[in-house]
């Protein structure tokens, strides 16, 4: 299974239409267990969120059928009720907080996205199915299949920039791209972090990273610890992860404490939970995901009590990346949001797309020229301040 197939000029030899399919009929889909078997978050990713993140989701799956009848990839999506302007805070919709009181459900629209709820796209092939086909049957079809799901709205959510050229048949379809809040990427290819530091940094950003982590300098009962299994220590992880997920400002998936469990029970191959511990206390874990030649932090936790005062985010950082060159990974990526520190950490961004229409062909004009002032990416002034940021666009 291949994420992307190179030769996007390849054209469709023969027919191939789009069918819905629900988690049970799965079953008897044998290219579904191959589906993204290249990407970190394969098809098991997918059937944990099913299983574990149920609040506010439907799951379904799009079948693209051949001629014959015969299932040869499967993509997965899923139906929300979407604010489409909850990311831009409530000093940017105030006139709409005041429509909202008469109309609540005021641009609230019934959503379908294929992707992943908890995470970044990749559009699904096979080795006798290119993706620029699948992407093809897709915008061909999935308009109608959303009617037919009382969807208003069609979102593909956050695919990954080296898609552009395929899934430009979808802005041939009437949908417009945006950025979504970007993934950052940063190259930990030394022989420490000190390396690192020294060679990647200036020494303004040296001297207060260092500064920081002095901070910890003094305390000598934090330990780290990895595994691939949190089954037995899930019941502290979790309290931390929602510290964090309370704080942010943008809020979409939440999480469940199963759906930690059942991570490092069904993949801990790709799975890996580092945790710090001050005496017997839990102050801080991440949970990172491996792939190739690098490492994705994907979810933190930290107990405020204490994280403040001790930095711990830049502390679990350098721990993380130490590990990480330790293991021989080449890059540190990490999802989006907390953009000050990695762009003094010297991170380069990695954008993430949305391609979105609504069903009404009227409706649709009106989203295609106020999508580009509706992503919260344009209003972050951090990133800004990035030296690549004008490649979201």
């Amino acid at each position: 299974m291949s994420a992307i197939i190179p030769d996007v000029s390849c054209k469709p030899r023969e027919s191939f239409s789009v069918s819905v399919l629900t988690r049970a009929e799965l079953s008897g889909c044998a290219p579904w267990t191959s589906t993204f078997a290249d990407q970190r978050k394969d098809h098991r990713y997918y059937e944990i969120l099913d299983d574990t993140v149920r609040d506010n989701f439907e799951y379904r799956y799009f079948a693209i059928v051949d001629s014959n009848g015969q299932v040869r990839a499967i993509q997965p999506f899923f139906l929300v009720d979407q604010d489409v302007l909850e990311g831009l805070g409530p000093k940017r919709i105030r006139w709409i907080s005041l429509v909202r009181r008469f109309y609540p459900r005021f641009l609230k629209l019934r959503a379908l996205m294929a992707g992943c709820s908890a995470g970044e796209a990749h559009l699904s092939a096979t080795e006798t199915l290119p993706s620029n086909i699948v992407a093809k049957t897709l915008s061909d079809g999935i308009v109608k299949q959303a009617r037919s799901l009382n969807a208003q709205l069609v979102v593909l959510k956050e695919f990954p920039a080296r898609y552009r050229k395929i899934l430009h048949c979808f802005v041939q379809c009437g949908f417009s791209r945006a950025p979504s809040m970007p993934m950052t990427k940063l190259d930990i290819a030394y022989d420490s972090f000190d390396v690192y530091m020294e060679k990647a940094l200036k020494s303004s950003s040296r001297r207060k990273l260092r500064k920081k982590l002095e901070a910890t300098a003094g305390i000598s009962d934090i330990r780290m610890s990895v595994t691939d299994d949190a089954t037995c220590f899930v019941d502290e992880i979790y309290p931390l992860y929602l510290q964090v997920f309370e704080r942010s400002k943008m809020q979409f998936e939440k999480l469940t404490k199963d759906f930690f469990r059942q991570l490092g029970q069904r993949m801990n191959d790709k799975i890996r939970f580092f945790a710090w511990r001050r005496g017997n206390k839990l102050v801080a874990f991440t949970l990172c995901m491996v792939q190739g030649d690098s490492l994705y932090a994907e979810y933190v936790g930290f107990d405020y009590a204490v994280a403040l005062d001790l930095h711990l985010y830049h502390y679990v950082v350098r721990d993380m990346v130490s590990w990480g060159i330790s293991k021989g990974y080449k890059w540190f990526r990490s999802s989006g949001l907390n953009y000050d520190p990695k762009l003094h950490m010297k991170h380069r961004l990695d954008p993430i797309d949305l391609y979105v229409r609504h069903t009404s062909a009227l409706a649709n004009v009106i989203f295609r020229l106020s999508l580009p002032w509706m992503v919260p990416a344009r209003y972050d002034a951090t990133l800004k301040l990035f030296p690549d940021y004008k490649e979201l666009w």
